[in-house]
């Protein structure tokens, strides 16, 4: 697509109409293609490449929102997943330029592990709340974990807790890798350091889309990590909780 067209066109992989796991309520749930890290246990190896999916045009994806209005309008809304969606920010201005004009709950699933262009700070002035994937807070283990450092997801962070934007801190739980205790009481530490931080999750590992990874020949590189259990869940959150 033309650079122009950027802001009326997105790189789509897949709709949600009926989402309860990202963000509060009810939520439509627009999953974008492209992402620039390589995260060893993504479960959505199908969304890197950017030039997967299919072009949907903005009138096309709010027609498709508005359809589930009287769903998302009362305690839900949309949220914008991927794949990283802020790899995309134009097209969500405009998006959510309409969204907020509709009264409908905007939400972006993140790493935030991009720079804070001046398209994303106005993208973040429209956005009711981020859900903020942390990858890992040490930064060498997060070089070696999603192929990036945890530089800029941290400062992003800090961007969002100075200019008082709502986020919820994620962090995936798995073992032998993020599960360690030092690591954790330094999350701890960071996350007490930031403003307008409604919730933390702890979300826990699985393999659940380790066939897609096959699907497309490539390796699964935590083939023998096991999935985290409730145990770990629950000594994570005594670390981070207490």
């Amino acid at each position: 697509m033309e650079e122009k067209d950027l802001k009326y066109y997105a790189k789509v992989h897949s709709i949600e109409s009926f989402g309860t796991v990202d963000g509060p309520g009810i939520r439509f749930v627009l999953f974008l293609q492209g992402c620039h890290l390589q995260c060893k246990y993504c479960h959505n190896r199908d969304t890197w490449n950017i030039n997967g999916g299919d072009y949907k045009s903005l009138d096309d994806i709010f027609a498709k929102i508005s359809r589930y209005k009287n769903y998302i309008y009362k305690d839900g809304g949309v949220t914008v997943t991927g794949g990283e969606p802020l790899l995309q920010a134009k097209f969500l201005i405009e998006l959510f330029k309409k969204l907020k004009k509709a009264k409908i709950h905007t939400c972006i699933d993140t790493s935030g592990m991009v720079a804070l262009t001046d398209d994303i700070k106005k993208l973040l002035t429209l956005t009711d709340l981020v859900l903020l994937d942390i990858k890992h807070i040490d930064d060498e283990k997060c070089k070696k974990l999603v192929g990036k450092s945890n530089k800029l997801e941290l400062e992003f962070a800090k961007y969002l807790s100075d200019n008082n934007i709502k986020m919820w801190i994620r962090q995936v739980l798995i073992p032998e890798y993020t599960d360690d205790e030092n690591d954790l009481k330094k999350l701890k530490d960071f996350i007490s350091s930031l403003n307008n931080v409604e919730k933390v999750e702890i979300l826990p590992y699985h393999d659940m889309g380790k066939y897609k990874w096959k699907n497309l020949n490539c390796r699964y590189e935590l083939e023998n990590v096991r999935p985290a259990t409730d145990s770990d869940i629950e000594k994570a959150k005594k670390i981070l909780f207490s």
